[in-house]
């Protein structure tokens, strides 16, 4: 198996599965418990804030543990909308993840003032939108920190500037930054971050919420006093050691092994335009993850790439796998001004620090006759 769709998922790390283990079998205790065999799991959540901590240049009182990228979206937008009457507008970009722009229009049917930024040809946000869209009644801008369809990282810097200016809080879904791309929480000045576990080696079904001291926050779910009232529900342990100890091990990742990834990105794009004719790399000239490529392959049905590669056991895919079943071209693609017939080429390649340099020798040595054959049927290359 050659697995290329890491921004889909990714294999939790034989490591994480060990730290997690203890607390699956003998140490099940509730640490909101008053005993001490379920109060002492308590000190092992605190020692995975800390790690989240540590990754993110924030302070451990900052990380609110939760279920992942989704609910730390939904948290941000709905605190970040409420905190002030005066300001219920919501601005965004028109290629953020569906956790972001489902929730974002959800609001605008409620009510709640919406405004959708744009990108250009090579994925990059118009800042000059931003600042004129941001203004008296907007209480909060949400931009993400790297798509998750073309991995172009977005301006986190000066996106929060125009928010902060405006008066408006700012919130980056950084679930497919965080572990790839150093994210320094004590420069950038975002107010809420969001993050995922299974995006960085970690566990399904946890992830955090960073919340910066000091700023207004209104809970999402209630019903206990878990994380000081910020997340009502039992701990899930198991997941949130697992959390913790991707952090630390991304933290490793990021400071000794992230220009390997980048060269192994390098030697498949290289690999890809030498070999197959016409393809093109969506926002090529941007700044992007060190991990992500969408190609298109103009005139070949992405769909009939997908299967043929399945077949020889090498999966990839063709945009996120939260819009996958969906007929449409991606919204990302289009809102980068790249047609649907164009759009309906695009494969994307995700990387992660398990990829090794033979399984992209041998997708280079599948892919260009898989894709000539394919082009040579195609009733659009004639």
């Amino acid at each position: 198996m050659i697995y290329l769709d890491n921004n889909a998922t990714t294999l939790m790390a034989p490591e994480v599965l060990d730290e997690m283990m203890p607390f699956l079998r003998g140490d099940y205790g509730n640490p909101s418990s008053f005993h001490t065999f379920g109060s002492s799991v308590m000190e092992q959540i605190e020692t995975a804030r800390q790690r989240i901590a540590s990754l993110l240049g924030a302070k451990p009182g900052e990380i609110v543990f939760n279920s992942g990228g989704t609910e730390g979206d939904n948290n941000a937008l709905f605190s970040g909308t409420s905190y002030d009457s005066t300001r219920p507008g919501l601005v965004t970009t028109a290629v953020e993840h569906p956790a972001v722009l489902e929730t974002a229009r959800h609001f605008e049917r409620q009510g709640k003032p919406l405004e959708v930024i744009g990108v250009d040809h090579g994925g990059n946000l118009d800042l000059d939108a931003l600042r004129r869209k941001t203004g008296r009644t907007t209480g909060l801008v949400s931009v993400m920190a790297a798509n998750n369809e073309t991995g172009v990282l977005m301006p986190l810097p000066e996106a929060a500037a125009i928010a902060h200016g405006a008066g408006a809080l700012f919130h980056t879904d950084a679930v497919q930054a965080v572990g790839k791309v150093p994210v320094d929480l004590s420069v950038l000045e975002a107010d809420m971050l969001s993050l995922s576990g299974h995006k960085l080696h970690g566990p399904k079904g946890v992830g955090a919420l960073f919340v910066r001291k000091g700023v207004p926050f209104e809970p999402l779910i209630l019903g206990g006093h878990q994380e000081k009232g910020a997340r009502a529900g039992t701990y899930n342990v198991a997941g949130i050691v697992g959390l913790g100890k991707a952090a630390e091990l991304a933290m490793l990742h990021l400071r000794n092994g992230a220009d390997r990834e980048s060269a192994l990105l390098a030697r498949l794009e290289a690999g890809i335009l030498a070999t197959c004719p016409g393809a093109e790399i969506a926002g090529a000239a941007s700044p992007r993850l060190p991990n992500t490529s969408t190609v298109l392959f103009t005139t070949v049905e992405s769909e009939a790439v997908l299967t043929l590669l399945d077949l020889q056991g090498i999966y990839v895919s063709s945009g996120s796998a939260c819009s996958t079943g969906s007929k449409d071209p991606s919204y990302v693609l289009s809102a980068m001004a790249i047609g649907a017939m164009q759009a309906n080429t695009a494969i994307r390649f995700s990387l992660s620090r398990y990829t090794t340099e033979a399984e992209i020798d041998r997708l280079l040595e599948v892919l260009p006759p898989l894709v000539a054959r394919l082009r040579a049927i195609s009733p659009y290359s004639r």
